[in-house]
């Protein structure tokens, strides 16, 4: 009786059908990105959570999204625009601090919310199976809603500086490729933070380092300056810093205003691809044993 009761248990077991197998990954750039967009309405589902939870129970909800920039720009106003009289190259004050703050902070904001995967997400990610990878990417959705609403507030102020004050700016066609300038600044935000949050598994202190490298960083990156301010000698360093590129592209896009070499955009593009591959591979060799490791 028991030969035949194991028999058909062994038969059943041949019959099974598995949806999703678990398995270990064993090449070095088996990264499943397929799995990613099989998942993406976790993706859709984490945004939506990190939009509700983040202004929940607060007086002005997404407001704060308008403010905080706003705020930062007026006082760069004051300090850079006034007080230490640096050029804008004709951009009106406040549309050149506010598009700089507005790219300046989506870029640290998909750099911190990603270097924090693994810390944030320990629990979850030690009880539940899903991409690991959907986290982050659903970190930079998040704050691309973010920087929707502040880019309609720019709008606003380009439309008036345009047509009411009678400023010398104009809209180029190479606006039109907004999104993919959106696009660029997101993935080398969260290629870095991919990075930084597969290190920081063994490391809590580099956390310490991102906060004050990011600090100066900004003052590395053409936010409260116009790249046309860096002296000759100095040029090199616009070239090392890949953020340099896209903030610049997007005032001539919108401003007609600026001065970048294609050769800063082939680098910034190369060193975005370079940072998100070495970042996926680091985040999913890291991802089998960081619970052990945190």
């Amino acid at each position: 009786m028991s030969n035949k009761n194991e028999t058909a248990l062994a038969e059943n077991n041949n019959n099974e059908h598995w949806d999703k197998v678990i398995t270990a990954k064993k090449r070095l750039l088996d990264l499943h990105l397929r799995d990613v967009w099989d998942y993406r309405y976790l993706i859709k589902m984490f945004i939506k959570r990190d939009f509700v939870v983040a202004y929940k129970q607060t007086i002005l909800g997404p407001i704060w999204y308008l403010v905080q920039p706003l705020i930062t720009a007026f006082m760069y106003m004051f300090v850079f625009g006034q007080m230490a009289q640096v050029g804008t190259d004709g951009i009106p004050h406040i549309l050149f601090y506010f598009a700089g703050t507005m790219l300046w902070t989506y870029f640290t904001s998909c750099l911190t919310s990603c270097a924090a995967t693994f810390t944030t997400n320990q629990a979850v990610f030690g009880k539940v199976y899903f991409p690991r990878l959907t986290a982050p990417v659903a970190n930079c959705g998040f704050h691309i809603i973010k920087l929707a609403i502040q880019f309609i507030l720019l709008a606003v102020l380009f439309i008036y500086y345009l047509f009411i004050q009678k400023a010398p700016i104009h809209i180029t066609w190479l606006a039109l490729l907004f999104p993919l300038i959106i696009v660029w600044i997101g993935i080398l935000g969260g290629s870095l933070g991919l990075i930084v949050s597969s290190l920081t598994t063994k490391y809590r202190d580099l956390n310490l380092l991102l906060t004050f490298g990011i600090q100066l960083a900004m003052y590395a990156t053409p936010v409260v300056y116009p790249l046309s301010e860096i002296p000759a000698r100095f040029s090199w360093l616009a070239y090392a810093n890949p953020m340099c590129a896209p903030i610049e592209f997007f005032r001539i896009a919108f401003y007609g205003a600026g001065n970048l070499a294609p050769s800063m955009i082939i680098t910034s593009i190369s060193m975005t691809f370079a940072f998100l591959f070495f970042g996926l591979v680091l985040f999913t060799k890291n991802e089998r044993n960081f619970v052990d490791v945190i």
